[in-house]
């Protein structure tokens, strides 16, 4: 009653300067968190279907007449609104990730280790992406304006004086170039893993997009009857058998940079290599991984492929140098018409290196087929609709791809073991020695041809794992020497090139989810204008066809 009297108490002066007060902080607070007509749809689901909350909270009606004010700029307080969704959802997505990991994969737990909150890895990664966004909207908007305000007659004289720097403001792919400073914000987050890994996969995917505007263009074929096209083998896969190749030398020889998920993968399906411990074997006794197999081929190549000397035949002398003998449980009972080591520590119970290849397929190829029919059976769940309307084609569709990518799979493993037999039997053993495991995998990833029109992700993130292992190869044996920062550097390169082929030609850009991605950064919504653009098109011919 009291604060009642006294509000009565006031003058009308009073009032109306508190209210102005107020409104200012309240409108502000409510544009750089949520528009007036999100606002409509949070109260229509949420708000208003609690008694306390609809009884608190502003209407609809209140909050757009202090959100929206026409004639005004909402640029920026839409950028800041995104900004913070951004952080919002990347931390609320990284801490259902750490408890999913702790809790469900057996990540390592961090209960009980206090960090201070500027030094948490995820709110900075958070911090970062968000910021990024932000400051990419600015810096856009600032050298949209600034050129168009350069290219005005006023700022003639300016133009005149500063030839070189009016050049540069004024080109059409300024504002692009501009807006791609804002990726310098990625040295927010902490030198780690996770940082060079986001600035090799925008890079790879700047150099595919730039790829696809050359080829789009006809830089590099050549356009359409010209007389130079692009050959009918030409394609992405031809990237697999590098990969592979310098993949499988660094897993043999320097697996620390390694992908160790990438090798567990490869190990898992390559049992008819890698002899497990036979169930009969005493427990007391030593026997070695498949890791450990792996170490001793590497160790075989750098004593250039001793001969095998079987035990059973000469059990009096010395078969196995000292280095080597953590495999003598396998070799020790090889085959006795098994003359090559490798062969002897691969496959010790058959002396056929062919019977050993077919039986790798017979064995493996069922166990990949099954893996590919759940992992694609969960993938062609959001296309029910086409199974729907044609059951048939989508099976044999369904089963064509989970049949190629089985194919791929044990053809790409199986060849790289035969490869390293079959070496032993052309080569001379002091003949590339160690090379030879990387055109063992060269040879293993021909097999990408059968999945050549599918698999282009795979073949691509084969590449990304490939760059990254390779730098850490170059750094480990003195081959380069690091920049302090260059992987924030590479980031901001493959965002500008992405900017620029986005604002040459968007359609290079084959991905629909980042032509949104760079159009939202730009602020000019999260629009895929190529589809839009697209559609129409077919609804204009659409329109003439029934005209006519």
């Amino acid at each position: 009653m009291a604060s009642k009297a006294d509000e009565g108490s006031k003058g009308p002066r009073e009032r109306i300067s508190a209210k102005s007060t107020a409104d200012p902080i309240l409108r502000n607070a409510l544009r750089y968190t949520i528009s007036a007509k999100e606002y409509e749809t949070l109260h229509k689901y949420i708000i208003s279907r609690s008694k306390v909350l609809k009884r608190n909270a502003p209407s609809p009606a209140k909050v757009e007449k202090l959100v929206e004010r026409p004639g005004r700029d909402d640029y920026n307080a839409a950028a800041v609104r995104d900004s913070l969704r951004v952080f919002l959802a990347t931390a609320a997505g990284l801490k259902a990730w750490a408890v999913i990991r702790e809790n469900l994969l057996g990540g390592e737990k961090m209960r009980g280790k206090r960090i201070p909150f500027w030094r948490n890895a995820n709110l900075r990664l958070s911090l970062s992406l968000s910021t990024i966004l932000l400051l990419h909207r600015i810096l856009f908007r600032f050298f949209t304006r600034l050129r168009a305000h350069l290219l005005t007659p006023e700022a003639r004289p300016f133009r005149q004086r500063n030839k070189r720097t009016s050049k540069t403001l004024t080109s059409s792919l300024a504002p692009a170039v501009g807006a791609s400073l804002a990726g310098f914000m990625l040295a927010v987050y902490p030198k780690d893993q996770l940082r060079v890994t986001i600035s090799i996969y925008a890079l790879s995917r700047a150099a595919e997009f730039a790829y696809n505007l050359a080829e789009d263009e006809g830089w590099i074929w050549g356009k359409e009857g010209s007389g130079w096209e692009r050959p009918w083998w030409w394609g992405s896969w031809l990237i697999f058998p590098f990969t592979s190749g310098q993949l499988l030398h660094t897993f043999v020889f320097d697996r620390d940079t390694f992908p160790k998920a990438y090798g567990d993968f490869i190990l898992k399906y390559s049992s008819q290599y890698t002899q497990p411990r036979p169930e009969d074997y005493p427990s007391s006794l030593p026997w070695p991984g498949k890791y450990e197999v792996v170490d001793n081929l590497a160790e075989m190549a750098r004593l250039n492929y001793p001969p095998f000397t079987s035990p059973i035949l000469f059990p009096n002398s010395t078969t196995l140098p000292a280095t080597l003998s953590a495999i003598s449980p396998i070799t020790s009972p090889a085959h006795p018409l098994i003359t090559s080591l490798t062969c002897a520590t691969l496959h010790p119970s058959d002396p056929s290196c062919l019977r050993t290849y077919l039986t790798y397929w017979i064995r493996v190829f069922p166990p990949l087929t099954r893996f590919f029919t759940a992992i694609f059976l969960v993938l062609y769940i959001p296309s029910y609709k086409a199974f729907y309307r044609a059951p048939i084609t989508t099976l044999n569709r369904l089963a064509s791809t989970i049949l190629r990518y089985s194919t791929f799979m044990a053809g790409s493993v199986g060849t790289a073991w035969g490869a390293i037999c079959l070496f032993q039997q052309l080569l001379p053993k002091n003949f590339l020695a160690t090379q030879r495991f990387f055109l063992g995998g060269m040879l293993g990833g021909v097999w990408g041809y059968v999945v050549r029109k599918q698999a282009r992700g795979e073949f691509l993130y084969s590449l990304r794992a490939s760059m990254d292992s390779l730098w850490k190869v170059g750094r480990k044996r003195g081959w380069w020497r690091g920049i302090r920062g260059g992987d924030v550097w590479l980031f901001v390169v493959s965002l500008m090139v992405v900017n620029l082929v986005y604002e040459r030609d968007g359609r290079a850009l084959r991905s629909g989810v980042i032509r949104r991605g760079v159009s939202g950064m730009r602020g000019e919504g999260w629009r895929d204008f190529v589809e839009e653009q697209e559609k129409r098109l077919k609804e204009d011919l659409k329109g003439k066809g029934r005209v006519q």
